[in-house]
């Protein structure tokens, strides 16, 4: 069974960086696309970025276009989210995702990220 644990999260100040990281176990992580997704209090959880299982395409939501870079490292079984230039607006907890072959989705913990003055 898959099991994702998300880390790096924390407080920051406006303008700071974060990277999290999402160890994987259970499961080929190097066949499975991977994804990053943030939820705030009172809304839908919001999907922030994805990578396929190689690495070689990636896709952001336009609100953190040019701002966030996901990556990953299939040696590690670890996936990356590099967060730049924070903004308020992205305090949130942070998840790691993958979709079985089957439709199922797997979750971490989550991480919270907090970007406050």
């Amino acid at each position: 069974q898959a099991q994702l644990m998300e880390s790096g999260g924390g407080l920051v100040q406006p303008g700071g960086s974060l990277r999290l990281s999402c160890a994987a176990s259970g499961f080929m992580f190097s066949r499975y696309a991977m994804n990053w997704y943030r939820e705030t209090p009172g809304k839908e959880r919001e999907l922030v970025a994805m990578i396929t299982s190689t690495g070689g395409s990636t896709n952001y939501a336009d609100s953190v276009k040019g701002r966030f870079t996901i990556s990953r490292d299939n040696a590690k079984n670890t996936v990356y989210l590099q967060m730049n230039s924070l903004i308020v607006e992205y305090t949130a907890v942070y998840y790691c995702n993958v979709r079985s072959d089957d439709g199922y989705d797997y979750w971490g913990q989550g991480t919270q990220v907090t970007v406050s003055s």
